[in-house]
């Protein structure tokens, strides 16, 4: 992700990778394809952020893999939530929108 484009805060790649493969199992291609879409361009993955961060999710067990056929007849690891990984980014993202709001409300305010 070029620096220009925005930085992610440390920590929150593993959720924005998690919400993506919420909705359906996905590939990496289509992982990164989604971000920045959702984003509005402004995110944008490498294979050197995205691949180390499905690594570690697929380690902790927040997500699996397995081998499918793409759309393009090309073989590619389809990543998907598990259990575990639905209750962490439920728990992730109620964290997200506290700090978040907390935050916004620091820069919003005004002096009396």
């Amino acid at each position: 992700m070029a620096k220009e484009k925005g930085d992610l805060l440390q920590g929150t790649l593993d959720m924005l990778v998690l919400k993506a493969v919420q909705l359906e199992p996905m590939h990496g291609w289509g992982i990164t394809e989604r971000i920045e879409q959702w984003s509005e361009s402004v995110l944008q993955l490498g294979q050197g952020t995205l691949y180390p961060a499905l690594y570690r999710l697929e380690r902790q067990g927040l997500i699996r893999s397995e081998w499918r056929i793409t759309e393009n007849n090309r073989r590619a690891r389809y990543y998907s939530l598990t259990r575990e990984g639905r209750r962490h980014f439920s728990g992730e993202l109620a964290q997200w929108r506290r700090v978040s709001r907390a935050v916004n409300l620091v820069l919003d305010a005004t002096m009396p």
